[in-house]
């Protein structure tokens, strides 16, 4: 049985700002996890991230090891400004490691003038411990658990003043 997740946002800002956001390391490093995600915008391209020195620095805190990549994936398509599919695995903890590859897709719309709607579909699929973490946590504070739905309101308030939440 199939299982996606659908995350949607308006944001006051062009389709070719909030491509930018995402695909560019220099801005995704910005907001959500703050770990840069890099891609390779063509169909078979690469797309992997690398934990930040902060991520480092906690797991050898607590005596683990943090992997790197800690994300890895390949893009599936690649249509700038408004579409990118891509798979997606999280490596970073052995249970979704496990689960191997789901599907990413983002779009974006026009939605009003000034004003684009970004859909996140996750394909989440035989990947259980995935699909319980991009659902985020209600009750986690800031980065510490808050999955698709902090992500985005995170770039949004990025894009929209200039500041992620924890600087607002």
């Amino acid at each position: 049985m199939s299982e996606t997740k659908v995350f949607r946002i308006w944001i006051r800002s062009t389709p070719e700002k909030i491509w930018q956001a995402i695909t560019d390391p220099e801005w995704n490093a910005k907001y959500g996890y703050a770990c840069p995600q890099f891609y390779e915008l063509a169909k078979g391209g690469k797309f992997y991230s690398n934990a930040n020195q902060g991520m480092k620095d906690y797991a050898k805190a607590n005596g683990f090891d943090m992997p790197d990549p800690i994300l890895d994936g390949e893009v599936l398509e690649a249509e700038a400004p408004r579409r990118l599919v891509q798979s997606w695995r999280m490596l970073m903890d052995p249970g979704t490691a496990a689960e191997g590859f789901t599907t990413l897709t983002y779009e974006i719309d026009d939605s009003s003038p000034g004003v684009c709607r970004l859909t996140i579909t996750h394909d989440v699929t035989g990947a259980p411990a995935v699909s319980t973490m991009i659902s985020g946590n209600p009750d986690a504070t800031a980065e510490g658990g808050g999955g698709w739905a902090w992500v985005l309101s995170d770039l949004k308030s990025l894009l929209e003043t200039g500041k992620v939440l924890a600087d607002a």
